[in-house]
Parts: structure tokens; sequence; C-alpha cells
């Protein structure tokens, strides 16, 4: 391999591995200060136990998605240093918003939080984990910005002399229709995780019939954040697939390993053969549900592979303009399959356990926890597909993969850091579920001990303490 596989590899593997733990923290944040809010209103101690169990889990999952994110921007700099200098004017600008903004407001009101239990008044504490919730959201939609340039480029002027993109409209760059219409998907989908994750490890207790006064509650709202991810998930699926269609057709044609232009185009839920346009065999499909994904209509017209190459041959030259179809056409079914699979499994979990009912069945609980991976395939087969599916373009119509990556630097150099990468990762991974398990597997803590530590003070010189 050379050095532009090597490092769209290893920008691969870091990329997915740091998007493990992003949803996680942007949908936790947004339970965590959901249960407070309960404790604060209902005053019953299950919620404010519910609140210092999953805040634990929660401060383990961000630690980690802080460490892998900078290692990931750190490769910018590294391995596409061509890349850089040609978007660096444009992409640094929402980037730079995320750091200043969003996540020293997400860091910020973190450490007041996890502080301040017995130091803060109760509504003062309480606003301290909304801010963090809506400092998440807020950083997401600033990447999602910087990300949706590289997927349809707008605000900007091509500076023919200096070979780079220069910024003219941060306002476009904002409110660039991909961004607009991947947010909430991403949300939604950070949701879905989020709650898949909470009834996976209230699973777990309710196997063992443990604290169920606590984990009932908490498995409600895991169910109820999984459905409504779920459901979100189709609704904003939708627009950003019309989006997609108006900004990337290769891509939605891709989607489909679609070669010939068609009206009412056909979505297949499962294909044989090679996917090269000759032996590719539809063996279940649904006529008229990509033509209406892509268009609004059942008779729409969705363009394919071979008429877009030729028209992007025209535009900008000599070559192949297709992305690796087996790879678009496979991530794009195993990210709704996946998330269909979490919602199902949510579902299923409420029939079983409404009103105060306890599944017996010795498979129920074990099934219903490893049900948790599935949310987490999903978002990785969505990120590959929305990477790969741009391909060969690093910015779509303006600057390809292979001119992005640093010139200088070979690989030997790039398979050394890959190598590191990797094995580091795996050792953060063992350190990071390890210690996620043990302290799901310990439960929350006893009455007495959470409320020795949310109630505030009355001696005004006591130090603030780590209440975790």
């Amino acid at each position: 391999m050379d050095v532009l596989d090597l490092a769209r590899m290893q920008f691969g593997v870091t990329t997915v591995y740091h998007f493990l733990f992003v949803p996680v923290t942007i949908g936790l944040s947004l339970l965590v200060a959901i249960l407070q809010t309960l404790w604060r209103t209902t005053h019953k101690s299950a919620y404010l136990r519910a609140t210092k169990f999953w805040g634990k889990l929660f401060l383990i999952n961000i630690a980690m998605g802080i460490v892998t994110g900078i290692v990931q921007e750190f490769q910018f700099g590294m391995n596409w240093s061509a890349y850089s200098r040609f978007v660096g004017d444009v992409f640094g600008a929402p980037l730079a918003f995320e750091a200043l903004v969003a996540f020293f407001l997400e860091s910020t009101f973190i450490g007041v939080w996890i502080f301040g239990w017995d130091r803060l008044k109760p509504g003062l504490h309480l606003a301290c984990i909304w801010l963090v919730a809506f400092g998440t959201m807020a950083s997401a939609y600033f990447i999602l910005a910087a990300n949706a340039f590289m997927q349809n480029p707008v605000g900007y002027q091509l500076n023919e002399t200096a070979g780079r993109a220069e910024l003219t409209d941060f306002g476009a760059v904002l409110t660039n229709p991909v961004a607009l219409a991947a947010f909430p998907h991403t949300v939604f989908a950070a949701w879905l995780t989020a709650g898949t994750v909470v009834v996976a490890v209230s699973g777990y207790h309710f196997m063992h019939r443990r604290d169920l006064d606590v984990h009932r509650p908490a498995m409600r709202l895991g169910i109820l954040t999984t459905i409504v991810g779920g459901l979100g998930l189709v609704l904003s699926g939708d627009s950003l697939g019309k989006v997609m269609t108006a900004t990337q057709p290769m891509k939605m044609a891709a989607a489909e390993a679609l070669y010939q232009t068609t009206y009412n185009a056909p979505f297949s839920i499962l294909t044989i053969g090679s996917l090269d346009g000759s032996r590719g065999t539809p063996i279940i499909e649904v006529p008229g549900l990509l033509s209406f994904l892509a268009t609004g209509s059942f008779n729409g017209e969705v363009q394919g592979i071979n008429d877009l190459n030729a028209q992007y041959q025209d535009l900008y030259g000599p070559g192949e303009y297709a992305p690796y179809i087996p790879l678009t056409y496979w991530s794009f079914r195993a990210m709704i399959g996946f998330g269909m699979l979490a919602v199902a499994m949510a579902v299923i979990v409420w029939w079983f356990t409404r009103r105060g009912r306890l599944p017996e069945h010795r498979l129920f609980w074990p099934i219903a926890m490893w049900m948790a991976v599935t949310p987490f395939l999903a978002n990785s087969a969505g990120w590959i597909f929305t990477e790969m599916g741009r391909q060969p373009w690093v910015v779509f119509s303006l600057y390809q993969t292979s001119e992005a990556v640093s010139p200088r630097v070979g690989a030997p150099t790039v398979a050394i850091s890959f190598i590191g990468f990797t094995l580091v990762y795996l050792v953060l991974a063992v350190v990071a579920l390890r210690l996620f398990l043990r302290f799901a597997k310990a439960g929350p803590p006893d009455e007495e001990g959470a409320m020795a530590t949310s109630s505030p003070s009355d001696d005004p010189d006591k130090p603030m303490a780590f209440a975790y």
C-alpha cells in the first residue's frame, strides 16, 4: 500500500473509533439532565441515585471522547497537510468556534457540575448539566458544519494563485443545507445510542433483580429515548437523503448500486453479485422507494452511476468518479438495519417489562444487553457511507483525496504511526470498557450516600469536592 492508502486507513480507524464515544456523550448528557430534573421536581431519591449512577458513566465516556478527538484532529496536519492548506481558511472557522464556544462551555460547566453538588444552589447546579447537554449538541453542529463543506462546498472563493479555498461567507458555511439536514440526523442517532445503552445496563440489573426502583424508571426513559431517536432518524434521514441527492447525486446512486438513470427506481433490501453493473441481481426490492428517498416522488428520476460519471468527466476531466460500490451499498444498509434492530429491541423490552413485569426466560436479558452494540454498528456504517460515498473527492467537486495527502510524509512513517495509534487505541478500548463495565455492574449509590453529597452545605468556606 502507498502513503495515500495508509493515511486513509489511519484516518478511518481513528475517526470511527472516536465516534464510538461521541453519540453516547451527546445522548447521555441529555438523559442525565432529564434524570436530575425529575429528581428536583419530584424529590424522589430514585432519580437522584440514577443521576449519580449515569453521571459517572457519562464522565467515563466523555473523557475517552476528548482523548480520541485530539488525535483525530492532529492527523490533519500530520498526514493531510495539503488538505489542511487547501481548506484551512474555511474548515478552521467552524472548528475554532467548536473549541472556543461549544467545547469550553461543555468542559467548564461539567467541571462545575461535578464539583458543585454540595456547593451550588439546586437550580443553578441543575442548569450546569443542561448547559453541558447544550454544549455537546452545539459542538456537534460546528463539527458537522465543517464536514458539510466537504460534502457541499459553500461560502468560499477559490484563490487560484494561492491554490486554496478562502472563506467569504461564514453564515453560508453554518447554514449549509447538508449541515442543517445532518445535524438532527446525528442528534437522533445519539439519542438512539444512549437510549439503547441505558436499556442494556438497566437490563443487567433487572436480570440480577437489583435496585429495580432506580433502574425501572431509567429503563423507561431509555426505551422512550430509543424509540424517539428511531422515529427521528426516519424523518431526518428522509430529509437528508433528498439533500444528498441534490448535492451529491453520485452518492445516492452508489447507495443502491444504480448504474442506469431510472424513474420509479426501486430500493433493494438484498442483492447478490459484484455490484459492478453487470452481475448485481436484486433479490428483494421495494418498487419506487429509492425514487421517493431521493426526490419525494415514487416516480422521480434517480440518475445512474454511468450517466453521472460521464457528466463528471466532462466537467472535471478524465477519471473515475464513482466510489467503491460494494462498500457504499452495504454500509448504507447496515446503517439502516442495525438502527432498526435497536428500536425493535427497545419495543420488545418495553412490552415484556410493562406494568411491573419481569421476563423470566434466561436468554431475554443477555440478548437485550448484546443488542446495545447495534447502534454503534449503525453509527459506524453511517459515517463510512458518508465519507466513502464522497470519494474520490475530499472536498466534493473541488479537491480530490489523492491530492490531499502530505507530500513529504512517506509510507513507512504513516505505517509506524498507524500501528502505534492502533495499539494505543486497543489499550484505551480495554481500559474504557473495563471501567464502564465495572461501574455499570456496581450499580447506583445507596440513598444515604447519594444524599450526603447532594445537599448544599451551610459552611461557606467548605472547599469544593470531587463528587464521584
